[in-house]
């Protein structure tokens, strides 16, 4: 069965000829990395908490656009360009937003994100199977 790429409406576009912002194959979704913009491509103002729910609701919007559901998650992969800062505040959101069981997760401290502005990304693996 061949690769079938995700796009949706809901969350923010891809760059053009760069990424999808999902990729179905078999019984697995891979996410690209999202950011805390809104569709319109406008990054959420406030603080890291408002961007991981914006993150997080973007995510899912990819999931249902692959009928799947945040539930699905298996592994997450979320990266920080200041862990020592956000770490706590993010898992706080996470708590709050991720439903039980929670998936396997990997917190990254980095320099820098692509997006400019933001200080967050994160990407989820799901499965349906």
């Amino acid at each position: 069965m061949p690769a079938e790429h995700i796009l949706t409406q809901d969350a923010p576009p891809p760059l053009p000829g760069i990424y999808s912002q999902a990729v179905r194959a078999g019984n697995y979704v891979y996410t690209s990395g999202s950011v805390g913009m809104t569709k319109e491509g406008q990054m959420v103002e406030g603080t890291v908490a408002d961007r991981t729910r914006q993150v997080i609701q973007n995510l899912e919007a990819v999931l249902k656009g692959s009928g799947m559901t945040l539930a699905n998650v298996v592994k997450a992969n979320i990266y920080l360009s200041n862990l020592s800062r956000d770490f706590a505040t993010v898992n706080e959101v996470w708590k709050e937003m991720m439903p039980e069981p929670k998936p396997a997760r990997t917190c990254i401290g980095v320099a820098e994100l692509p997006a400019g502005g933001t200080d967050i990304e994160i990407e989820f693996t799901a499965y349906d199977g």
